[in-house]
């Protein structure tokens, strides 16, 4: 009878594969020994490994040029990074190093870019503004782009467009996001953000047409569900691109389509999607448009986040002990807290691959897992297989550790990473972990665990 843990895996999932293998009864991700890790570093603890993001953009930008040759796509593609999914200096270094463009959301944001400046890795690359541009925004975007710097910003209304006229001094390239509609079932017929189909032309003739400085380069397009082979999506996209035919052929300087971010990553081992397919889809539909028109194909960005650097991330924690409340419910209880340390699975009932580090030859059994925060919603009961989490079987004397993986975004800034966070939860330990150019794995420490005197501290004590 096949009742252990590794006999449930093998009837579920194509396991071992890329990124998952076993060394005897322990997990390893990527080559990382993550027995090694805990036993060094302890629990709970987060690490990204930096050579997942750079693969997945090589990988996109392979995509996107073995599609556009395949159609004979003639234009380019920038592959653009949106901040917003982890703004962590190791993150954006590596994305940089990869020569990916940024995407900047916030007045903050830009402080990041001076700083990227300063140190020269943000040489030669552009910065896409996007965002409701506040005061602070405006201020810090236009200093850039007096000083000589690639800035693009997305005009999200016509205010935006009234500042820049009045105050850049300069030659520009700015771009227009157009409000797209929403998604049936959604609470709202159009997205808060942009500018709708109807008035984007207004806009441009009454607000960037009879500037000298302002000269509209792109078309922003963002679907807030995602890249996905859906007939909602083809027709958003498909709106999109007949505005630009018609607009490129009044305004000879508008030369791109950012169709944003949206590219999905595995939450489960059964993942199942073909980029390269969406790819060529979307670019024969932009080229099949812009033929009928008579019009250039224009050039490509995207905004890739989670994307980008989701799939590097992993969060692991103890499993401490081990709460029978009835007889169906067996709740193992971590040494965190899931609505700090992966907010998502709480805020938007996001699922995570999950395994077990240790152990995987014992019996398995069905459990419930809880956060150490005395909120109901501090838990995470199901799992992508079966509805349900299934773990080695408890034992009191051995020590059991869990991680979830490609957590690498948003966690952290939406967690209050550093600050203060729910019943006080430490920020766990945070690794760096890289390869060296003979595939040595090199593990660096980039924040300890918060101390409960940072918590003081912050709160005035």
């Amino acid at each position: 009878m096949k009742t252990r843990y590794i006999d449930l895996i093998h009837q579920v999932f194509d396991f071992p594969n890329d990124e998952f293998q076993l060394n005897n009864d322990e997990l390893m991700f990527h080559g990382i020994d993550l027995m090694s890790l805990i036993r060094e570093h302890g629990t709970p603890l987060k690490f990204h490994y930096l050579p997942k993001i750079a693969s997945n953009i090589t990988n996109a930008k392979k995509w996107f040029k073995e599609r556009m040759a395949a159609i004979d796509y003639d234009a380019n593609y920038h592959y653009c990074y949106c901040t917003k999914s982890s703004h962590f200096s190791f993150v954006l270094k590596e994305v940089l190093k990869n020569n990916a463009h940024i995407e900047t959301s916030s007045p903050y944001d830009l402080d990041i870019v001076s700083a990227l400046l300063e140190s020269g890795e943000l040489k030669d690359k552009q910065v896409i503004c996007n965002g409701y541009k506040t005061a602070a925004y405006y201020s810090r975007m236009i200093d850039l782009i007096h000083d000589g710097h690639s800035i693009i910003p997305i005009l999200d209304n016509f205010d935006e467009a009234q500042a820049l006229k009045e105050q850049v001094k300069t030659p520009c390239e700015v771009g227009i996001r157009i409000a797209a509609e929403e998604e049936p079932k959604f609470a709202f017929y159009t997205s808060r953000l942009g500018i709708g189909y109807k008035d984007v032309k207004r806009l441009w003739k009454d607000e960037i047409l009879a500037n000298k400085n302002l000269k509209l380069k792109m078309l922003h397009f963002f679907i807030n569900t995602g890249i996905k082979d859906t007939a909602y999506y083809w027709n958003e996209l498909n709106k999109c691109i007949r505005l630009y035919c018609e607009l490129k052929k009044e305004a000879p300087h508008l030369d791109s389509l950012n169709i944003g971010g949206g590219f999905p990553i595995k939450h489960n081992l059964n993942f199942d999607y073909d980029y390269g397919y969406m790819i060529e889809e979307i670019l024969t539909q932009i080229k099949k448009e812009c033929d009928e028109a008579g019009v250039d194909v224009p050039h490509i960005y995207t905004e890739f986040g989670t994307y980008t650097v989701g799939e590097s991330g992993a969060t692991i924690f103890e499993i401490i002990s081990q709460k029978k409340q009835n007889d169906r419910e067996r709740w193992n209880m971590i040494d965190g807290s899931f609505m700090t340390a992966l907010p998502d699975t709480w805020a938007i009932n996001q699922r995570f691959i999950l395994f077990p580090v240790n152990r995987w030859y014992e019996q398995y059994e069905r459990v419930l897992l809880g956060g150490l925060s005395c909120d109901s919603d501090d838990f995470y009961n199901s799992e992508q297989h079966s509805n349900a989490i299934f773990m080695p079987k408890y034992d009191k004397n051995e020590k059991q550790y869990i991680a979830f993986f490609n957590t690498g975004a948003y966690q952290e800034n939406i967690g209050g990473y550093g600050g203060l966070q729910h019943c006080l939860i430490p920020t766990p330990k945070h690794l760096v972990i890289d390869k060296d150019d003979s595939g040595n794995i090199n593990v660096q420490e980039f924040s300890g665990k918060q101390k409960a005197s940072d918590m003081l501290r912050l709160l005035g004590y």
